[in-house]
């Protein structure tokens, strides 16, 4: 498929723009249901082994329908899927806890959604898709606006491994929405790569967690969970079924409408709805940077959509150049002999045998408090 084709097939419209802030929005509750566990004594890798694994097994029987009489398919996409689970699932999990370890949550963020220059750049230099101005206006834009939505002001010190564990946030995040993307012509559904990744994931963060790489600790009693105390279960549940498995689902739908770069871009939005959530269940208004960020965000996903519209309506006018003549062109057969086509036949007979002929066929995450750090942990 060319990228004109894929340009046009990939028009960016009412679903895929719902499916991506869906997936924002709900990503972006994670912090909510992941602080509660972390308060109450579980580690970040405990949370994040049960929310994949218990997303994978939520997402187990709509797979299984999805795949029926279809395993060939998953047998087939096996390399995308081991790496979606590793990279995209819990490699972007992993390297960004290990970040948040090292430096504030704010930066590690920030770190991590330079991801979205980075699909940007593989586009350009694997699929020749040179970012054009509005493109690079808009990055340049939702950049500065997360950067001031994270408050990245203070004297926290900068160290150099962690900003390591965030560009390699950075390369999975892109890497996620790359595979989510899917540019082959029959692509494994959004259920079943989901499931299959998230197996893939689980499997490897239990197997880590098992030899001793990462610290897996939990606790079965009741935690606090927006003021109120509740078992355990309900943030698992919420942590897996909203954070994830909504999540995802959404993600990859998102990204195979909108592509990966329109996507990503709109992924920034999961740092907004951190803090919206932040003001609406704890009370946490956001400052008046806060509100600028945002804005800004919004301004530079609106940038890099007013280019992928006009990227858009580029290759329908070059898929559809070729079937219009030039203006002032001579018309085939015109100024023919009418037996130009034949013994026997009229000129007019003539002309639509040569084009026929001829063509073959008939075309026609601030720092206002620990809470809210924790609130703007993202995928986390």
């Amino acid at each position: 498929m060319t990228a004109a084709e894929t340009a046009s097939r990939r028009a960016p419209g009412g679903a895929g723009l719902t499916l991506a802030i869906l997936s924002a929005a709900t990503f972006g509750t994670s912090g909510t249901f992941g602080s509660s566990l972390i308060d109450a004594g579980w580690s970040p890798a405990a949370a994040v082994t049960i929310r994949i694994a218990a997303s994978a097994l939520m997402l187990t029987v709509p797979a299984l329908l999805q795949l029926r009489g279809r395993w060939a398919l998953l047998r087939r996409k096996a390399g995308r899927v081991v790496a979606f689970g590793l990279v995209a699932v819990a490699g972007c999990q992993l390297f960004y806890f290990n970040a948040i370890e090292r430096m504030p949550v704010g930066v590690a963020l920030l770190l991590e959604y330079l991801g979205t220059v980075l699909v940007v750049g593989w586009l350009w230099l694997r699929h020749g898709q040179r970012p054009r101005r509005l493109t690079v206006a808009g990055a340049v834009t939702a950049i500065a606006g997360l950067a001031m939505v994270l408050n990245l002001t203070g004297s926290a010190r900068i160290n150099p491994i962690g900003v390591m564990w965030g560009l390699l946030a950075a390369v999975a995040l892109a890497i996620y929405f790359l595979l989510s993307a899917a540019d082959d012509e029959e692509p494994l559904p959004p259920i079943a790569t989901a499931w299959a990744g998230m197996c893939v994931g689980a499997v490897t963060l239990a197997a880590l967690g098992w030899a001793g790489v990462l610290p897996l600790t939990a606790t079965a009693g009741d935690v606090d969970f927006l003021h109120h105390q509740v078992s355990w279960v309900v943030p698992v549940l919420g942590l897996s079924l909203v954070a994830a498995v909504i999540a995802y689902v959404a993600g990859i739908g998102a990204a195979r409408r909108l592509g990966a770069k329109l996507a990503s871009f709109i992924g920034m939005a999961e740092v907004l709805f951190a803090v919206l959530f932040a003001w609406l269940l704890l009370g946490q208004l956001p400052s008046a940077l806060e509100f600028l960020g945002g804005a800004f965000i919004l301004a530079g996903v609106t940038l890099v959509r007013l280019d992928e519209l006009h990227g858009t309506r580029a290759a329908d006018q070059e898929l559809s150049g070729p079937l219009r003549a030039p203006a002032g062109s001579r018309r085939l057969g015109e100024g023919r002999e009418p037996d130009a086509a034949g013994p026997g036949v009229r000129r007019g007979e003539g002309q639509q045998a040569l084009a026929l002929a001829g063509d073959g066929v008939p075309v026609g995450r601030g720092h206002r408090s620990e809470h809210l750090d924790r609130q703007r942990r993202g995928r986390g």
